[in-house]
Parts: C-alpha cells; structure tokens; sequence
C-alpha cells in the first residue's frame, strides 16, 4: 500500500542536523512528496530556482534566486513568494512551511511562538530575494538552524547549505 499521507515518512534527528528517512519499501520517496507539496505553494519553480539556506550566530539568511539570472519571470516568483513569507512570518503565520515540511517540522512550533522577537527583513537581490532572520534568543536561534536543516534535507538538489 502506498503511503502518502503527512508525516508517515520516518524522521530521525541526528548529531547536527535533520534527515528525513525515505520509505522506498512502500514506493515512497520523501523529497519527491515535498517537490509536489512545494509546487501547491511556492509560485516558483523548483528546476528553475535555488534555495540557500545560511546560518549564522544571531539566525540566518533565507535566498532564492533563479539558475538563470535572465529568467525574469521566476525571478519576480521568487522575490513576491519570499516578500509574502516574510510578512507571514511576521505574525507567526508559518502554515506553508508546514504544509510543505509537515506540522512536525523541527524548530517549527518554537518560530511560530517565538516568531514575534525575530527581526526579520526581505530585500530583492540579483536574481531573486532575500530574507534575513535576526533574534538574540539563543532559543531561536537553534530552532531556525534546525528549520534550515529540515529545508535543506527535505529539498535535496533545489536547496542548498551557505556559508556565512
């Protein structure tokens, strides 16, 4: 029996970062689930676009842009997917995380509660956007590297880990 519903996958958390396990045994692939989940809710286009995911001292930089810096379209997708995250996040409204990742998503419920003492700020830059994420909880700090480490393993080739 094919198992597809939210959050049946394995999940295992190991020394310094996140993996979700695939269920091959029941024709279930994790990173392709979260492609078509993506697609339900990032306008962009996941073969055209790259996620980079940097963690830093005091939180982390979200960045999308597109492979192809001429391709204006993905790269208006991208910069109005992440503006409209950004305001989301905001009010701790982190629902298309969740429906993309799963409820139980590390560090999810800890941003959603604590969303309101993270500065966080969008600006476009070439190819894409940009959105930084400030606090000086160590708290939250920890929770958005593990939800940065979720994305980059549950993305597989479409994201990828900065460097700072």
């Amino acid at each position: 029996m094919l198992l597809v519903a939210g959050g049946l996958a394995s999940a295992f958390v190991v020394a310094g970062g996140y993996v979700w396990g695939a269920r091959e045994e029941d024709g279930f692939d994790r990173r392709d689930e979260i492609a078509r989940r993506g697609a339900a809710v990032m306008p962009f286009d996941l073969e055209r676009t790259t996620h980079v995911f940097t963690k830093r001292s005091d939180g982390g930089i979200q960045l999308v842009v597109a492979d192809d810096s001429d391709d204006s379209e993905q790269i208006a997708l991208a910069r109005q997917h992440l503006r409209d995250e950004a305001e989301k996040f905001r009010r701790g409204q982190l629902d298309d995380p969740a429906r993309i990742h799963g409820t139980e998503m590390p560090g999810l419920a800890e941003l959603e509660a604590g969303a309101r003492r993270i500065e966080i700020d969008y600006e476009d830059v070439p190819a894409g956007g940009r959105i930084s994420y400030k606090t000086d909880e160590p708290m939250l700090v920890a929770a958005l590297h593990d939800w940065y480490d979720a994305q980059v393993s549950d993305h597989g080739t479409h994201a990828a880990a900065g460097t700072s």
